[in-house]
């Protein structure tokens, strides 16, 4: 495993099972991956209030699992790259965390 993989792998951990956030942070992922879906558009989907989506895609923006096109309240939100490319990453990690 290269170790930018491994460093993506311990980021997601962190982001998705090591927070309290977590749960909700998967729910984007996984909404975002079928989808590119603005803030209201996530809120509405996922039944959650539009300023935790808006919290949550922050955090998962400047950790650079998503990524966003347009202005601050237009702005649609998708995967990062690289977040595509390892997405088998985010689904191993979710195993683990309902596993348990």
């Amino acid at each position: 495993m290269s170790a930018n993989i491994r460093s993506l792998k311990y980021l997601l951990g962190w982001l998705i099972a090591g927070t309290r956030g977590g749960p909700t942070r998967a729910k984007i992922i996984e909404t975002l991956k079928e989808t590119p879906q603005n803030a209201n558009q996530l809120a509405t989907a996922l039944n959650l209030d539009y300023k935790t989506i808006r919290h949550h895609l922050s955090v998962l923006e400047k950790n650079r699992i998503i990524t966003s096109v347009g202005d601050k309240y237009g702005a649609t939100y998708f995967l990062s790259q690289v977040m595509e490319e390892n997405y088998a990453l985010f689904e191993e990690i979710l195993n683990k965390m309902w596993k348990k």
